[in-house]
């Protein structure tokens, strides 16, 4: 049985999002983000599950944890967020005065906490808020979190789908050591790689020419400073298309010129998600 790292508790939305991806697999909750990394860095046999972005909110943060240990990305997926107000068995809306949950998901149900005048108490995670509200035992409590974290920790859906906007998903990624990416072939792929440029005026415009050139398209492109410096950056970059491709391998040789750093973080399928949205 292959095992799948998440950050959070049982219940979190990467856990949601793990199961969806192997049902079958072993999955195992770790405290932080730089738990997971390490995690299937010693681990080969082992793939990692990570929230990158969300539609809403925008990154996560954890750009420097794939420029550290540069896990190969074998897959993307995108996790429609459905947030959920979760109470003891019997509780009533009424009866509520104070949520818990991680500061997005408050962000995200602001509309309606604003309208029930909750307090609000932000948390770690989503799934801990709900089992923080399960232990305490209190019917004025209740937490924002899945549906899954309400089955997990025996909790009442009060109210569903309580977030601002219905349109709300997380792109995660599935990561591990071993290398690995499909043959190409007449599907839709994504290559994810990062570089940092070498010192010189007009580094990123001359380095971007190529892609131009050869008309392939950069769908993401967002610089982020080293660690303890504001003076040097790196970037990490998705593009359509396979490694393999004439014009993908002419746009990255061209690239590879200007770059002190260049490495490829994975080739993989785009997901479905992508044709929905076009």
């Amino acid at each position: 049985m292959s095992k799948i790292y998440f950050q959070g508790t049982y219940g979190a939305y990467s856990h949601l999002a793990a199961l969806s991806i192997e049902p079958k697999a072993e999955v195992i909750p770790c405290k932080t983000f730089d738990e997971c990394f390490i995690k299937a860095n010693s681990d080969e046999s082992s793939k990692i599950v990570i929230p990158e972005s969300n539609r809403i909110t925008g990154n996560i943060g954890i750009e420097y944890l794939i420029f550290k240990y540069r896990l190969n990305i074998y897959s993307e997926y995108f996790q429609k967020i459905e947030h959920n107000l979760l109470g003891l068995p019997g509780s009533k809306l009424k009866d509520i005065k104070d949520i818990f949950s991680h500061a997005q998901a408050l962000s995200q149900c602001s509309t309606f906490i604003k309208k029930n005048n909750f307090n609000q108490h932000v948390r770690a995670d989503t799934a801990g808020s709900a089992e923080s509200v399960a232990k305490n035992k209190k019917k004025s409590q209740a937490a924002i979190a899945s549906k899954l974290s309400a089955k997990i920790y025996n909790l009442e859906i009060i109210n569903n789908n309580i977030e601002n906007e219905s349109s709300n998903v997380t792109r995660f990624l599935v990561m591990g050591k071993n290398v690995s990416q499909p043959e190409y072939g007449n599907k839709k792929y994504i290559t994810s790689f990062l570089f940092k440029l070498k010192s010189k005026p007009a580094a990123l415009y001359q380095s971007l020419g190529g892609f131009a050139i050869n008309g392939v398209n950069l769908t993401k492109l967002q610089s982020y400073p080293e660690q303890n410096s504001f003076e040097s950056y790196f970037f990490l970059c998705d593009l359509d298309g396979h490694i393999e491709d004439p014009k993908v391998q002419k746009s990255l040789e061209e690239l590879g010129l200007h770059c002190e750093d260049f490495h490829v973080l994975g080739v993989f399928e785009a997901d479905k998600f992508r044709e929905n949205r076009s």
